[in-house]
């Protein structure tokens, strides 16, 4: 008779059939979901701009018209061709690129800018579209560089952030005159685009050997996608079945 001190030496019951395929099934989808909603995203952005540019071609130089003729096919045969509105996107932009960096291009942009700022409601909708296309577009010093540690927002609780730029001006004077201060964005779960701007002296915030873009993917996932030296290890692809008695 077992009694309830008695360690069960019994081997562990084996996964069925059901547990195994549940197990396979989720890594399945855990690698091709990633594939598959890439290849939907790109292809549903080249739809949209060749929807948006296409119209503006002559219909005898569409992509699909031209390969019906070279093809021969009945005209009321549907062929869906796409890329031709990226391509014709790509090249107008870096025309308007090219000519915005001389001095003819930088004088209409001043004038139009000019003429936007004395328009109320166009001013405020242009302005705000403008800071975060050059948010987003320009390639300057201002990206991320470096993720940290903070403890935020008590002591002995640690946030992942972000460290943008070394503070200056009237904020590191009134703030901590005596060290350095650096500014830090932490952002919020699962949407990394809001969050909080914070000063912090440098000897209290800890750099993090893992990239940008990891620390990024940290807290997207809340958690649960860490950097690819843990993912090597099997944490993310390695779904054990579990066993239902």
């Amino acid at each position: 008779m077992n009694t309830p001190f008695d360690l069960d030496t019994s081997e562990p019951r084996r996964p069925g059939l059901v547990a195994r395929l549940r197990a396979s099934f989720l890594t399945g989808l855990v690698v091709i979901a990633p594939v598959g909603l890439t290849i939907w995203l790109i292809w549903s952005v080249v739809g949209w701009i060749d929807g948006f540019v296409l119209p503006l071609v002559p219909k005898a130089y569409h992509p699909d018209r031209m390969l019906q003729d070279f093809l021969g096919f009945d005209p009321s045969v549907q062929i869906n061709v796409r890329g031709l509105g990226v391509v014709i996107f790509l090249v107008f932009t870096i025309i308007v690129g090219w000519m915005a960096k001389g001095i003819i291009g930088r004088s209409l942009i001043r004038f139009a800018e000019s003429l936007v700022e004395r328009t109320p409601v166009v001013r405020t909708i242009y302005s705000g579209i403008k800071q975060i296309s050059e948010t987003i577009f320009a390639q300057s010093e201002r990206s991320f560089e470096t993720a940290c540690l903070i403890e935020y927002p008590r002591k002995g609780i640690w946030a992942l952030g972000f460290i943008s730029t070394t503070a200056k001006g009237e904020v590191a004077e009134k703030s901590d005159p005596s060290g350095e201060m650096i500014s830090v964005f932490v952002p919020t779960t699962p949407n990394p685009t809001s969050g909080f701007l914070l000063f912090f002296p440098k000897k209290d915030v800890i750099e993090l050997d893992m990239t940008v873009e990891d620390a990024a993917k940290l807290v997207i996932s809340a958690g649960l996608v860490y950097p690819s030296d843990r993912a090597e290890q099997g944490d993310i692809l390695d779904i054990a079945p579990v066993s239902r008695d």
